[in-house]
Formats: C-alpha cells, sequence, structure tokens
C-alpha cells in the first residue's frame, strides 16, 4: 500500500495555509476546512482561542492566519504534532507571540479560560474500524482516529469540562460523528446555554457550536 499523497508532498492547503505533515498528524479533511471557515467568520480580532486534540494544527493556524491578533493556544499529547505546528507556523510566517503549544491529554495541562475552543477530536467507534479506508488505518495515527468502542471517549470528557475553560459567553465548535448527533445532544442539553447542530458539504450532521 502506498504512502498517502498528502504525506509524500509533506503538507496539506488548508484555508490559505500550508499545514506541514512531515510528523504525519491526521491529514486536514475538507469537512473539517468547511466548518472551520464558519466559525472563522464570527470569531473577532483579538480572540483568545484553544485548538485542542490539535494534531496537524491545521484549525488554530487558520485563524490565527485569518484573525488580525488573535492569539491559540495548541494543545495535543502528542509532542511530534506540536513541533509540525511550531514548523508550520514558521511556514506561514505567524508571529510566535501569538501562539503557544502545550501537551496535554485533554485539559490536565490548560489553566485559562478562552472566548473560543475549537477541537476536532478522535470519534472513531472502534466498532465502525471496518468503514475506514485501509490507507488511513494503515498510516494515519490511530491517536487521532479512534474514540474507543463507540467513538465517544473523549467527547464526553472533552464536552463535560470545556465549560470550566470558557469566559462568559464563550463558544466551542467540535466536529463529530454524524451518528453520535443524539447523544451528544444528551451531554450538552443541561451544560450550555445554547447549543446548534450544523450539516457539513454533504449534507450529514458534522459539527456544533456551544456557547456557556
Amino acid at each position: 500500500m502506498e504512502l498517502p499523497e498528502d504525506y509524500k508532498r509533506g503538507f496539506k492547503e488548508f484555508l490559505g495555509i500550508k499545514v506541514d505533515l512531515s510528523f504525519h498528524p491526521l491529514i486536514p479533511r475538507e469537512e473539517t476546512e468547511y466548518w472551520v471557515k464558519e466559525a472563522i467568520k464570527e470569531i473577532e480580532e483579538g480572540s483568545q482561542c484553544l485548538d485542542l486534540f490539535a494534531g496537524s494544527g491545521c484549525i488554530g493556524l487558520a485563524v490565527l492566519k485569518n484573525i488580525n491578533n488573535s492569539f491559540c493556544d495548541f494543545g495535543d499529547i502528542e509532542e511530534g504534532f506540536l513541533k509540525g505546528i511550531e514548523k508550520s507556523a514558521e511556514e506561514n510566517k505567524i508571529d510566535e507571540k501569538r501562539f503557544n503549544l502545550i501537551k496535554t491529554d485533554v485539559f490536565s495541562n490548560i489553566n485559562k479560560k478562552y472566548d473560543y475552543i475549537l477541537s476536532n477530536p478522535p470519534y472513531v467507534a472502534e466498532k465502525r474500524i471496518d468503514e475506514v479506508g485501509e490507507d488511513v488505518k494503515e498510516f494515519e495515527p490511530s491517536v487521532a482516529l479512534y474514540g474507543g468502542e463507540d467513538g465517544m471517549e473523549y467527547i464526553e470528557k472533552f464536552l463535560t469540562e470545556a465549560t470550566e475553560y470558557l469566559r462568559e459567553k464563550g463558544v466551542v465548535y467540535m466536529e463529530f460523528d454524524p451518528e453520535q448527533k443524539d447523544t451528544i445532544e444528551e451531554i450538552v442539553v443541561n451544560r450550555y446555554s445554547k447549543s446548534e447542530f450544523f450539516k457539513d458539504e454533504f449534507d450529514k450532521y458534522r459539527f456544533l457550536r456551544l456557547e456557556k
């Protein structure tokens, strides 16, 4: 089986930035690009943001590139992925004073509050592993893909803890598997003042917006 073209090339274009893939994070997907583009429309200049389960850092890097004076913390458990984000920031001429790299297991090393938390957590259910493409299973990082038996392991922890790390009226954007929508609704219904679910460009429920 051949290495995916994006890994061979060493980078992926994502909302006007060149995302480094030399440390083999999850390759950014068009579904993710779709909702990040929507999120960027509402993020104001000077916002404090967190890209959690950052992987390639494509989400936070897009924010930094497109929103003036914004600041972003990138959180991930894999040191290699954080090094890749640093490389991407340098290549895209993003000032190092505008971001911070944090090695963290979900929120374990996060200690401030944000205007926006943006996240694409591992959400593939292990019971649906057969539906994952062979090249993805072979070459892309399992740590960025699988979220336990039903795919909810990291999502549940993330959604129950995120309110503690949001400023007043702070907002969460998160990607998920369409099959998880009902379960997620049960988790967020009494935790957030507002919750909205949105479809991607393929007409599947793919991301949510939550307000503290």
